[in-house]
């Protein structure tokens, strides 16, 4: 089968199209024929930094979390799915797990899910990871309905899927966007849009709160901004971040009682545990796609497999808006 690997972990020009053995079913896999895979932040870390991520894998590696695609064998013991089906996770492309860059790879079915029928196979391959990534996030932080809930980062990966999933559990959602093109996004997936360029944390939460704050706050942007979502937050809130690996001072969140949870959704991929909660998440995503509550956003640029080297430059240029999705 044909592949993209990483013989040397640095920069996008390291990518190289290969042909590789197919990989063979086991007991509780799946085979799949991969049709799409998205890029993840995480994604470019581990290709930049390599061995410096405990969670890379070794070089060389098939990098790629997220896909779509179709089963085409069936393992021992997995009676839950059939040749045919069409599915949708994130299962490798870290440790001792060959990604998604690659025609065919072989998924534990404890990290997949039937994939919604009103999604292509690239809508479908841009939800896994982010979609997991924001639902623990709200659930963590005990999203109810009638809470105001501020997310930052809004016309990103993680951020446009949990605007939209706030809006479903009945919140009422405000988001942060940088330009006019990521606040259009924001007011378009039913949340109100804040210019964090042109308005203070101060002037916004005035504005949409009386000045008592937010009851959650999703942080999908993380280091330093993690400052801005505590100062954005209720007395006794709820601040739920995505990217912590950060030195900053808690005295803000000590004195305003706030909880947070630190949301890395790849721990049930690195340790084997508890795996069977992303299969869970993955299926109640499928059913708010099917309800009409959510909807991927792919930025406009396409990528075929040959091409994942400049998708990965496109996602750390900053520019691009949802999920960067690469067509296998």
């Amino acid at each position: 089968m044909k592949a993209m690997i990483i013989n040397q972990f640095g920069g996008t020009e390291n990518f190289e199209l290969v042909d590789v053995a197919k990989p063979e079913v086991k007991p509780g896999h799946v085979l799949i024929n991969i049709k799409a895979t998205s890029v993840n932040t995480v994604d470019t870390m581990i290709r930049q930094m390599g061995e410096e991520l405990p969670l890379s894998p070794p070089a060389p590696a098939i990098l790629g979390m997220d896909f779509a695609g179709i089963i085409q064998a069936v393992g021992e013991g997995v009676n839950e799915y059939n040749v045919g089906d069409e599915v949708y996770g994130c299962a490798g492309g870290l440790a001792d797990l060959p990604g998604t860059l690659a025609e065919y790879m072989v998924a534990d079915t404890k990290l997949i899910a039937l994939k919604p029928k009103n999604l292509t196979m690239e809508q479908a391959a841009a939800l896994p990871l982010v979609g997991i990534t924001a639902y623990e996030g709200l659930q963590r932080a005990g999203i109810t309905e009638g809470q105001k809930v501020l997310v930052h980062g809004g016309s990103g990966g993680v951020g446009h899927v949990a605007l939209q999933l706030a809006k479903y559990f009945g919140a009422e959602v405000f988001s942060t966007g940088g330009g006019d093109k990521q606040t259009t996004l924001i007011e378009k997936l039913g949340a109100k849009s804040i210019n964090y360029k042109t308005e203070s944390v101060v002037d916004y939460v005035e504005k949409h709160t009386s000045g008592h704050g937010f009851d959650i706050v999703f942080d999908s942007v993380g280091g330093e901004n993690m400052l801005q979502s505590f100062e954005a937050a209720a007395l006794n809130g709820q601040v739920a971040s995505t990217v912590a690996m950060v030195n900053i001072d808690l005295s803000v969140a000590h004195f305003k009682g706030l909880s947070l949870h630190v949301v890395f959704m790849l721990i049930p991929m690195l340790h084997n545990v508890k795996r069977e909660e992303h299969a869970h998440i993955l299926k109640q995503l499928a059913n708010i796609v099917e309800a009409g509550k959510l909807t991927p956003i792919l930025d406009d640029k396409t990528f075929s497999l040959e091409e994942v080297g400049d998708a990965h430059a496109h996602l750390e240029s900053g520019a691009a808006i949802g999920k960067v999705v690469v067509s296998v």
